[in-house]
């Protein structure tokens, strides 16, 4: 679909609606370096004067192309309602502008989600159905919501929440690590992997219980 020494035209790209903005976000940005459009993007083409030396035009044409190319792509990845948005946007970069300032919202609307998010990620706790992979997706899910309303939430601040969320039969793996490893320099990576190997375990001796 979009060329750059690359070929997306088998790959997915990434798809704005009203649910998913930090993670596309987060994704278009990975996908603007990789095309190498992210300057056009967030800082627009500027355009020479009447005296501007030919090295000056023909960098001028080169961010035009970029800035199609950049326009496109937003184009490509946004809904039917973020599309409505900005189909009258000349350029990639008044584009984006849009899509920012319809999600990011005043300071107001960003602090009452943020304490709606505080709430849930307080209340957040692993079911006894739950599987861990599962459950450290969610409490990262919020993290980076969180994160994205600005609040500060380190890796240790994870690490201790799903800690102290898991399940009773987790007691004697969580009690293991704590004495035996320092939880305030451990990886969320490092947790997850001890957790898994320790409920693969539970399911080797209840079977029953994965059902």
């Amino acid at each position: 679909m979009v060329g750059n020494g690359g070929n997306l035209s088998s790959v997915s790209l990434p798809m704005l609606n009203e649910k998913n903005w930090d993670r596309w976000c987060t994704q278009m940005r990975v996908l603007f370096n990789y095309q190498e459009v992210r300057d056009v993007i967030e800082n627009g083409v500027v355009i020479p004067g009447p005296g501007a030396t030919e090295v000056q035009r023909t960098i001028y044409k080169d961010a035009q192309k970029k800035d199609n190319k950049a326009l496109f792509l937003l184009h490509q990845c946004v809904d039917d309602i973020h599309f409505e948005k900005i189909q009258q946007a000349t350029n990639s970069k008044e584009a984006w502008d849009i899509l920012i300032q319809s999600h990011s919202g005043g300071d107001k609307i960003k602090k009452v989600k943020l304490q709606a998010l505080r709430r849930q990620y307080e209340m957040l706790h692993m079911e006894e159905n739950d599987k861990i992979g599962e459950y450290f997706t969610k409490v990262l899910t919020l993290s980076n919501q969180m994160k994205g309303c600005g609040e500060s939430v380190s890796d240790l601040m994870i690490v201790e929440k799903i800690m102290r969320s898991l399940p009773q039969k987790f007691d004697f793996i969580v009690v293991a690590i704590e004495e035996s490893k320092d939880v305030n320099s451990m990886r969320i990576e490092e947790l997850q992997s001890s957790l898994e190997a320790h409920e693969l375990r539970l399911l080797e001796r209840n079977p029953r219980s994965s059902e």
